[in-house]
């Protein structure tokens, strides 16, 4: 079984990815992996903290380029801080988010350019892109009123943009999938949790085996 593998999670609000990647880790430890999960942005104190004023609802005053540098930044320390000692340790690393969502995001639904915010993210992570990236597709309109549904969900300051920008952000995704075809792999997340969760266990399974 393939080892020290850096494997992200990314996909439109409401995607369920979070749960599906916390029920995986789960299942990793009951097989008895070494597996760390963690997130974007945050993951560590000085990340989480850079999260509390990106995703603050009362941030609307946020320019974009500001926004893409403090997701930048907080990418930079949760990476060189916890991210790659625990890759070095020969642990698979399971991430929610990482440079897709500011590709997607900043450079493309905000309008900043994918080349420009890739170009400040590869300064940030000193060019380490992810080993395999599940992209959990779904229509954002199905999304967001997921997320509206679900009470005990963070509702942060992308959940309060219009559908319109949120239908932006999935093609950002499409655009950075274009990039990336080898490393992006696509699950549809319209389907019961139980159904993608096996998708991705299954893609999954066939990466830790070869």
């Amino acid at each position: 079984m393939k080892s020290n593998l850096f494997i992200t999670f990314e996909g439109p609000e409401g995607a369920g990815k979070t749960t599906v990647l916390n029920i995986i880790i789960e299942r990793l430890k009951q097989q008895n992996v070494d597996v760390l999960g963690t997130r974007e942005p945050g993951g560590i104190e000085i990340a989480e903290k850079i999260r509390e004023v990106i995703l603050n609802p009362a941030h609307t005053a946020m320019d974009e380029r500001t926004e893409a540098l403090l997701y930048a930044a907080a990418r930079s320390q949760h990476f060189f801080e916890k991210v790659e000692p625990a890759l070095n340790m020969g642990k698979l690393v399971l991430c929610d988010r990482f440079i897709d969502s500011s590709l997607a995001y900043q450079g493309y639904a905000r309008g900043i350019g994918i080349d420009e915010v890739l170009a400040i993210n590869e300064f940030a992570i000193g060019k380490r892109m992810p080993d395999k990236t599940f992209y959990f597709d779904l229509e954002p309109a199905v999304g967001l009123a997921r997320i509206h549904a679900h009470n005990e969900r963070e509702v942060n300051r992308l959940d309060n943009e219009s559908l319109l920008f949120h239908e932006h952000v999935r093609k950002g995704y499409y655009e950075v999938i274009k990039r990336y075809p080898d490393r992006i792999q696509i699950i549809n997340a319209d389907q019961p949790m139980e159904k993608v969760v096996e998708d991705a266990w299954a893609i999954l399974s066939e990466l830790l085996e070869k």
